[in-house]
């Protein structure tokens, strides 16, 4: 039966709420097929809600939404996924905060961007089963970097264009990726970007998850990944991530522990 002139139904993932008034909310979905955009959930705060359960966040549901005037209306909702994993834990909650985090920061309402919803619904479900959070964390920002159109270089220099030799090199969010060791001195604010640590960014970079899924990263490789690739991802971005620091909190926290 096709659906009235005014309606329309897609995938979505729950990025942010907001309540309004006293029992609805206003929901920040990523959408297949639409893109980012806010919708309103009318009585989704009343217990007796049937729509309340399958627009959690991080929640992956299916959608029948009608225009608004000013925000389109959630009709009916349908649990695709819950990763009910990434709500049980803090530790996998906050990771799935900065996955979300991201997300919605390199994008804006209405841009169509499906390739960007399946690595955010994939990068979900790798919270859920993988055995290492922090590898996986860098492997989604590589990803992401890669669909928005930021994809570091790592093969060639970005001053040279010259093939990056098996030698320690330097590193620059704002050129876009590696500068050889002739190119580096005489640029300005780089860093330098050890062989062990270009190699293991390279294997994220072109290997599938399942792949990566095998690789074992030392504590120290891990957390130089996770600076280098935080350095960039704040630079294309502008502003610091909210999620990064309460991870870095939480690891604290766990050592002083």
């Amino acid at each position: 039966m096709p659906l009235p002139d005014h309606t329309y139904r897609t995938e979505a993932v729950v990025l942010r709420r907001q309540d309004l008034g006293e029992a609805d909310r206003i929901l920040t979905l990523y959408t297949r097929g639409y893109g980012k955009l806010k919708a309103v959930a009318k009585g989704v705060r009343k217990p007796a809600s049937r729509k309340a359960g399958h627009l959690e966040l991080f929640m992956q549901a299916d959608l029948l939404l009608a225009q608004g005037r000013t925000l389109d209306v959630i009709t009916q909702a349908q649990t695709i996924e819950p990763f009910l994993s990434l709500r049980d834990d803090l530790e996998h909650a906050t990771y799935a905060a900065h996955f979300v985090e991201l997300l919605d920061a390199f994008t804006e309402e209405a841009d169509e961007n499906d390739a960007l919803y399946y690595l955010l619904t994939n990068g979900l479900s790798w919270l859920c089963r993988t055995s290492d959070l922090q590898r996986t964390a860098r492997y989604y920002e590589l990803r992401l970097l890669d669909v928005v159109g930021y994809r570091p270089q790592f093969f060639e220099c970005v001053i040279c264009g010259g093939k990056i030799q098996p030698h320690d090199q330097f590193y620059s969010p704002q050129g876009g990726g590696v500068i050889c060791p002739v190119c580096g001195p005489n640029h300005s604010r780089t860093r330098p970007l050890a062989l062990g640590l270009l190699k293991v960014l390279r294997y994220l970079q072109t290997h599938p998850f399942e792949t990566v899924e095998q690789l074992n990263l030392s504590s120290a490789v891990c957390l130089e990944a996770e600076r280098l690739l935080h350095n960039t991802l704040t630079y294309h971005l502008e502003r610091r991530l909210r999620s990064a620091a309460f991870l870095q909190r939480l690891r604290y926290e766990a050592r002083s522990g």
